[in-house]
């Protein structure tokens, strides 16, 4: 039993060092300049599991190669996994710069933008550690209320235990936010040179208007096969063909 375990223990180790080896030799070749070599790397490291720094450098290397479309999903695919990281969002809107359209999102209520913005700013992982670090703090400030003398240490311990408590909540909340917009994604990518957009599901619909890849849309309704329908962030909408968008 005792060598069964430590040859179970020495596979696993054996395993992740050659993950992470081939982490490190997909970054080698992009360093190197083999951006093809890295691309191919970095997709056979994501289909063994999703990582936002691997979906990173590799919008990073499709960037390189002028494959926009691709930079540009792998870039929205890795802000899903952390939507607070700075370096993918510059990268993410360096990327889009190169794109066709120019679309003037409709503008939101300034609450709901800082909404956003506020749950965005960490991962659902990210809200979830928050959330573990506020309730031990809820717990520490409770005994501090219990089991202090002074009525000043009391009140501290009452209302921040109360302070924290909510912070708990809160953070509970946006970790959920951030876990049923990863699981339930609706965005998607256009990845054919231009597409018209019909005004209903048939070829032979009325041409709204045209869309150029690498532009982000939201599909509204996918319950057919063969097309779907979009919105995008102006507000129009209409109806393209499935293999003309790709989701992220």
């Amino acid at each position: 039993m005792k060598y069964l375990i430590l040859t179970l223990v020495t596979f696993h180790l054996s395993l992740f060092t050659s993950l992470a080896a081939t982490k490190a030799e997909a970054d080698s070749s992009y360093v190197n300049g083999d951006y093809q070599k890295a691309i191919a790397q970095y997709n056979q490291l994501l289909a063994e599991g999703k990582s936002a720094e691997v979906y990173y450098n590799l919008g990073n290397a499709y960037y390189r190669t002028e494959e926009i479309t691709q930079a540009i999903l792998a870039y929205e695919r890795a802000l899903l996994l952390s939507p607070g990281d700075p370096d993918i969002r510059f990268n993410l809107q360096l990327a889009r710069s190169k794109t066709v359209d120019r679309i003037v999102p409709q503008s939101q209520f300034f609450a709901v933008t800082w909404y956003r913005s506020l749950v965005n700013s960490f991962s659902a992982d990210g809200w979830a550690y928050a959330s573990l670090l506020a309730l031990a703090l809820a717990i520490v400030l409770a005994l501090l209320y219990l089991f202090s003398s002074p009525l000043w240490l009391r009140k501290i311990g009452f209302f921040g235990a109360a302070l924290m408590l909510i912070a708990f909540l809160l953070a509970n909340l946006f970790a959920w936010q951030q876990k049923h917009d990863f699981t339930n994604r609706h965005g998607a990518i256009i990845i054919q040179s231009a597409v018209p957009v019909k005004s209903t599901p048939a070829a032979n619909g009325t041409d709204l208007f045209i869309l150029h890849e690498g532009t982000k849309v939201e599909v509204t309704d996918d319950t057919m096969q063969d097309w779907k329908e979009i919105t995008v962030p102006d507000g129009n909408q209409g109806w393209v063909q499935t293999n003309q968008i790709e989701l992220i």
